[in-house]
């Protein structure tokens, strides 16, 4: 998808870069880049320092920068371009164990708004400073959120977190992780990414099966929430935030 916008508007002056937040590195995403063929930069950010700088707290965000380096619209959801569903599946298939289908059905009610966004960032592409998609420097920094003495010491602990992942150091990855999700509460990229280090069987990322030991499973899930839980908590229309013009 991203490589098809890319190689649409590349010969405008246009460059996407991509980047897959993994503390697992070129052993967790790196196999889906590969797969997916890009013709753009696509890049792995182990630390999340991309997250920390820009205030991404969701996938996919975007940030729109300028010939000249500066930002012209701050971190945005940026869902992915429209595609045609011809030939998708119609549902999801029959085996599936009931909490996934769960999951499918709160993930079914997350709203996005694909053709707004796209419209936006083409108009911004022909325009330039001229669209009025293109904020001030003023309007940029309006919108950033403040940086609280909490979120940078949350940043702080997900950056321990993850280069104790890289260490293979899991109890101290766990506790540094349990620390930015108290801190950074509105961060979505910082709980999956601790989510999805647990190994759970035939769960994917994202799950929890058990709370407490289980007698296949005696680990105990370390986090208070889970993709599901949280979702239902937070309501799946807030998962992103809206498109503002």
């Amino acid at each position: 998808m991203w490589r098809a916008l890319r190689d649409e508007v590349h010969h405008l002056g246009v460059e996407l870069i991509t980047v897959g937040l993994d503390s697992l590195g070129s052993s967790g995403c790196r196999a889906a880049i590969e797969a997916a063929a890009p013709t753009h930069p696509a890049l792995i950010d182990t630390h999340h320092d991309v997250a920390r700088l820009f205030g991404v707290v969701n996938i996919p965000q975007s940030i729109w920068i300028d010939e000249q380096g500066m930002i012209i619209r701050g971190v945005t959801s940026a869902p992915p371009p429209p595609v045609s569903d011809a030939g998708a599946p119609t549902g999801p298939p029959p085996d599936l164990p009931a909490r996934m289908m769960d999951i499918m059905g709160e993930a079914a009610h997350i709203e996005s708004d694909p053709a707004t966004y796209h419209a936006a960032l083409k108009n911004w592409i022909t325009h330039g400073a001229d669209s009025p998609y293109a904020l001030s420097a003023s309007e940029v920094i309006n919108r950033s959120g403040p940086q609280s003495t909490e979120r940078a010491l949350g940043h702080a602990h997900f950056e321990l977190a993850c280069e104790a992942v890289v260490q293979d150091q899991k109890a101290i990855a766990v506790e540094h992780f349990q620390a930015a999700h108290r801190l950074v509460p509105d961060s979505w990229t910082y709980r999956r990414q601790a989510w999805s280090l647990e190994t759970v069987a035939a769960a994917g990322p994202f799950e929890r099966f058990w709370q407490g030991p289980h007698p296949d499973h005696p680990e105990q899930w370390p986090y208070e929430g889970d993709w599901l839980s949280d979702i239902r908590a937070e309501g799946p229309a807030n998962y992103y935030q809206p498109w503002e013009d």
